[in-house]
């Protein structure tokens, strides 16, 4: 952990200088501090002026040790090493020599005056070295194990102080060499402190293990500027800040080698930025696309378990008020290879393990899986499960993230469907038909199993894997296909049904996340992409990703190097330029036209006959004369990258740029029932273009014709550096410590070569030696300008931003004032940033406190008010109700006074009867007692007992009294109960009321119904009669054959009778009944019966004996109907009878 540092104020802002350097303009009179300070690096009379003024500061570093021993230089306090004052000068001075000399400003060194420096180890390994003694150009060292070595002095590079171990960034040492980098990320990383700036740039070395650095509480600290050691958050926020102050678009580069930590990082980012502009619900399916990438674009690697095998650019947008509105996702250059190839030791896809380890039975049945080492393309590989991952528990994971990420149950069937299909794919297996080694596939499981899923014929699919259709003069010729080239087209087919679902994955994520919201043209874009790879056997897809970092190494140096330099000369700042690692030429070399490597390979492609070799000899014969290529033996070349030296093999090079797919596999895809396949199939044939289009392959089929994979890669890219020169980059480097994977290693010589190959190095020193802070006149004194007073503040913005610089103090070393522009070091605009923060918290202060004060006084006044509006009210409102009670009061005590009178009167009363009742009671006894023969003594001595035998009447009276009360009592119990039989009385009353009217109702309605049903019998008896009458008239008067019209008439009239004897007896029954029922129900007639019960009884009855009535009555018409049939008078007879009959009928 780094010490914290004790500056005087004036220095707590000097970072990017030496130790004597700075050293010397702060103990300077402020009279000396002026702008040639900042130039004397630039010539030689510079440079002897600043020894000159070092010699200087030696004298006063003198002065400023205390009797303790400590120094007050701005590194801060600690122990004096008792160095000579002349190594400050010696120091110096090896720091201006080698400032143009040396590619590191600090590298020369005087060894014979410090005590520690590093020496480099025979295995290429820093160690800190003790220097024991000095004897001409030879030292003799201590190393940490005890062994004393002699070297010459030219071997050592000068190390830092201790109090510079763990510094946070980079720039804060004095010797920027690269064992002090190493030794300072080290010194970190060892603490976990995993973070380190250099510039403006964060380092990020990989753990490999959990630190306690994420979460709510960090993401609230460095929200709040609590934290402010370097982190992801850091940048994160920073970019998030500029964006809402700068209105610029901002975009997070990260970058590094296979295993590094980048996809961590990146999601790191994005919680970052889904906490802090989060909200809106759309933040939380952009951190669900996450487990979809990495589970259908990584793979396990040799160097990585978790390695995205292509590159991917998150865009997030933002809304007015910083709040996350919506994101879009662009991917590049995924490995296709790898799907139907898998090295040793390595993984396909980890889609095709999760679906395999964690898919239900019942889509296992559908899809009819298996177990993933029953497949050939997993199978190639003896790997099938990572340390500490679940695969199954992987694949819930996803399926819950296409949930959220809208993406239906029906599609993720499909999609699994489709990765079942490649993996079937692997297993179709081929059989010779001839003697020319042409095949056919085996109709298997693999091959059924296949159609099946993509919703095709099982023989259109083996047409497909074994035949090719070409077009010769118009002609069509199906040839067939050797074993070698079945495999390939079978391998073509797979990779590339896999590649149109990842893609087709990609685009509803975006619709996901597009659909609906509403851009305000801000955003944060973080690119996530591979970093510089070189193996021992190289091949295109290292090509591509080589090519991709030197474009993104460009963009690194134009934002950091070039475009930086030329600013401070088009503002007419004085700038020593930095020489740096410029890689235009080896872009050149790939991207140059005829003569590139990029259009070498597509013209190459071309040609039917085009082979791995021929393409190699080609690239030899053109491009021997430059000097980032070199030929190699056989198919072999080297590219002199600007991270190194890259040797590729071209094997596979034509086959994979080429990309070809069979016409008949796009068809295939086309006559699919399934609508994934359809959709790849419309896709691949949309990609097609015309420069392609009409030739043929080495077998003289067509093949079906698309951009090449580098033509359309360099497209991507060339969008994508067009997409971020709009924005304001900030990069972030990924370090991996160790290719072991493993927390605690750190390997030096590893580390120091990604360091390299990010030009991380190279950004320190340009960073320490520049002025990476700037902004325009006018924008620092509109938002510094009210700091001043208003009569400055006033005038045109250069005055107005030279008075704040004066101001507060900021030496003039540390800005640069341009033409447009002021051109800050590093960390002086933090400076004025935090004054103004401060101002503006302190202004706000006063207003929440003068604005707090006038609301606590107007609530005073309104409180005052209030209670006194409420004290009226509440005292009228008191003497209303006194008045009220007062009346009530009143009134109470005279109906009282009443009331208690009169029960007084009437209990003296009563008492007073009582007493003259008792006392003619007591004295006729004893009149009667004392009325005998008895003689005056025993008067006069029943005289004397008279008073006892009043007292014994006394307690006669108490029993009399008591039984009184006891009488009173139990006549009140009776006149309870009394009452209550009242009210049970009066409740039969009304039953019995009730039950009489509905008798009575129901006998009305019987009666109704059984006039109604008399006159319809009348009126039928007299009709029959009526026609008897006419009918013997009739007989009476025709002539010819006699007809008989008697004999139906009278059947119709016994029948008539009947029907009618049978209703007066019914009638009878029925209102003898319902009489007896209202004698029962009235209690003239004792019955063991319920007579509700029997009035139902006796109403269904009723009711079923007219039904049935009525049918007879209608069985009648029929009969009659019958029997006059044969005379056309019967028939009018019936008609004019029955309508007299309906017209009366009841209903």
């Amino acid at each position: 952990m780094s010490h914290k540092v004790e500056r005087a104020p004036h220095l707590q802002s000097i970072r990017s200088l030496p130790v004597d350097f700075r050293l010397k303009d702060a103990l300077e009179d402020h009279s000396s501090r002026n702008s040639e300070t900042v130039t004397m690096m630039n010539s030689t009379r510079v440079y002897n002026s600043l020894t000159k003024n070092v010699e200087v500061v030696g004298t006063n570093i003198n002065n400023k040790v205390d009797s303790n021993g400590f120094d007050e230089s701005p590194y801060g306090k600690g122990p004096y090493r008792g160095e000579s004052l002349n190594s400050a000068a010696s120091t110096s001075q090896s720091y201006g020599s080698s400032f143009n000399d040396s590619k590191w400003s600090d590298t020369s060194y005087d060894a014979k005056k410090k005590l520690q420096s590093w020496f480099q180890l025979p295995d290429g390994n820093w160690e800190l070295a003790k220097i024991l003694t000095t004897s001409g150009t030879e030292l003799v060292i201590s190393l940490s194990d005890e062994k004393v070595l002699k070297v010459s002095g030219d071997t050592l590079t000068p190390a830092n102080p201790d109090i510079l171990d763990g510094v946070d960034d980079l720039m804060q040492l004095s010797y920027l060499n690269e064992p002090s980098v190493l030794h300072n990320l080290q010194f970190r990383y060892d603490r976990d402190m995993i973070y380190t700036k250099a510039g403006p740039v964060l380092v990020a070395i990989n753990p490999f293990k959990k630190v306690p650095l994420y979460g709510n509480d960090f993401i609230e600290g460095y929200r709040r500027k609590t934290i402010a050691s370097p982190h992801v958050y850091a940048i994160t926020d920073t970019a998030l800040r500029e964006m809402i102050r700068d209105e610029v678009n901002q975009s997070i580069v990260i970058s590094g080698e296979s295993g590094a930590g980048k996809t961590e990082t990146a999601k790191i980012a994005m919680q970052y930025l889904a906490a802090l502009g989060g909200g809106s619900g759309i933040e939380y399916e952009i951190l669900k696309t996450n487990p979809i990438l990495e589970a259908f674009g990584n793979a396990k690697t040799s160097r990585n378990n978790n390695s995205s095998r292509f590159g991917k650019l998150i865009e997030i947008n933002f809304s007015e008020t910083g709040r996350i509105s919506g994101a879009n996702i662009q991917t590049f250059l995924l490995e296709k290879s790898r799907v139907v190839q898998c090295a040793e030791g390595e993984r396909s896809y980890h889609s095709f393990y999760q679906l395999c380890a964690g898919a239900p039975p019942s889509l296992r049945e559908k899809l009819n899986l298996k177990t993933a080492m029953e497949y050939n393309y997993l199978r190639q590989s003896s790997c099938y499960s990572i340390p500490g991952v679940d695969d199954a528990k992987e694949f819930r994971v996803v399926t819950e993230a296409l949930d959220v990420v809208h993406v239906s149950k029906e599609d993720q069937e499909s999609v699994f469907a489709m990765l079942s299909a490649v993996l079937w794919l692997g297993n179709v297996s081929f059989a010779a038909v001839d003697d020319e080694n042409h095949v056919e596939p085996v109709n298997d499981e693999g091959l059924v199993t296949v159609a099946k899923l993509i919703g095709c014929n099982v023989a259109d699919l083996k047409l497909a894997l074994s035949t090719r259709n070409m077009k010769v003069r118009n002609e069509n010729i199906v040839q067939r296909l050797t074993l070698s080239q079945a495999i390939d087209a079978r391998d073509a087919l797979a990779k590339s049904i896999y590649s149109c679902l990842f893609d087709w994955l990609v685009e509803q994520i975006n619709k996901s996340l597009v659909v609906g919201k509403r851009r305000t043209g801000r955003s944060i874009s973080i690119l996530d992409i591979y970093g510089f790879e070189s193996f021992i056997r190289n091949s295109f897809e290292q090509f591509c990703i080589n090519y991709a970092n030197e474009r993104l190494q460009q963009h690194f140096n134009r934002h950091l190097f070039k475009l930086e330099q030329e600013e401070y000369i088009q503002d007419g700042i004085e700038w020593a330029r930095v020489d740096f690692e410029d890689n235009q030429d080896c872009l050149s070399l790939f991207e140059k036209k005829p003569l590139g490597l990029l259009s070498l390979l597509d013209e190459e492609s071309t040609f039917p006959n085009g082979t791995d070799l021929t393409f190699a000899t080609k690239l030899k014969e053109h491009l021997h004369s430059d000097p980032c290529f070199r030929g190699e033996r056989e198919k072999a070349f080297t590219v002199c990258h600007y991270a190194g030296e890259v040797m590729y093999d071209t094997t596979g090079f034509l086959e994979k740029n080429r990309d070809l797919l069979h016409l008949d596999s796009i068809q295939l895809l086309s006559s699919c029932q399934s609508n994934l396949p359809q959709a790849f199939a419309a896709n691949l044939v949309a990609q097609s273009e015309s420069s392609l289009s009409g030739l043929l392959n080495k077998s003289g089929g067509a093949d079906f014709q698309k951009l090449s994979v580098a033509t359309k890669f360099k497209g991507q890219l060339f969008q994508l550096m067009k997409r971020l020169e709009n924005t304001t980059p900030h990069f972030i480097r990924c370090i991996k410590p160790n290719n072991n994977q493993s927390s605690g290693l750190y390997d030096q010589g590893l580390v120091l070569q990604q360091l390299k190959c990010c030009g991380v190095l190279e950004v320190v020193r340009i960073s320490r030696s520049g002025f990476p802070t700037r902004m325009s006149h006018k924008k620092f004194a509109r938002r510094y300008g009210f700091l001043l007073l208003e009569s400055v503040a006033s005038q045109d913005p250069l005055s107005v931003s030279v008075s704040i610089l004066h101001q507060f103090g900021i030496l003039p070393e540390m800005y640069h004032i341009g033409y447009t522009k002021l051109f800050f070091r590093m960390g002086q605009i933090s400076v004025l940033e935090d004054t103004r923060n401060r101002t503006l918290h302190s202004i706000l202060r006063v207003q929440s406190c003068f604005r707090g004060h006038q609301a606590r006084l107007m609530v005073k006044d309104q409180r005052r008010r209030i209670t006194a509006f409420q004290s009226f009210i509440r005292a009228e409102k008191t003497r209303k109700e006194y008045s009220v009670l007062l009346k009530q009061y009143r009134a109470a005590v005279a109906i009282q006074k009443q009331f208690k009178g009169r029960i007084g009167r009437e209990k003296f009363k009563h008492i007073q009867d009582a007493s003259v009742l008792l006392q003619s009671v007591i004295r006729g006894w004893l009149v009667r007692r004392c009325s005998g023969d008895a003689a005056l003594l025993q008067f006069g001595v029943m005289k004397g007992h008279e008073t006892d035998n009043v007292l014994v009447k006394a307690s006669y009276l108490a029993d009399l009294q008591r039984r009184v009360l006891q009488a009173e009592s139990a006549l009140r119990v009776k006149d309870g109960e009394n009452d209550i039989l009242q009210q049970r009385i009066q409740q039969y009353d009304n039953r019995w009321s009730e039950y009489e009217r509905k008798m009575k109702s129901m006998e009305e309605m019987w009666q109704k119904q059984m006039r109604s049903l008399q006159s319809s019998l009348s009126i039928a008896k007299r009709s029959l009669a009526a026609d008897d009458s006419d009918a013997s008239v009739n007989n009476d008067s025709s002539y010819g054959s006699p007809v008989d019209y008697t004999r139906p008439t009278n059947t119709g009239l016994s029948v008539i009778s009947r029907l009618a004897q049978e209703f007066d007896q019914r009638s009878r029954i029925f209102g003898d009944d319902a009489k007896f029922l209202v004698e029962v129900k009235s209690g003239q007639v004792d019955a063991n019966l319920d007579p509700e019960q029997e009035l139902r009884r006796l109403k269904q009855m009723f009711e079923g004996w007219k039904k049935d009535y009525g049918s007879r009555l209608r069985e009648t018409k029929v009969i009659l109907n019958k029997l006059a049939s044969d005379g056309g008078s019967g028939e009018k007879m019936k008609k004019k009878w029955w309508g007299r009959l309906n017209s009366t009928r009841m209903s």
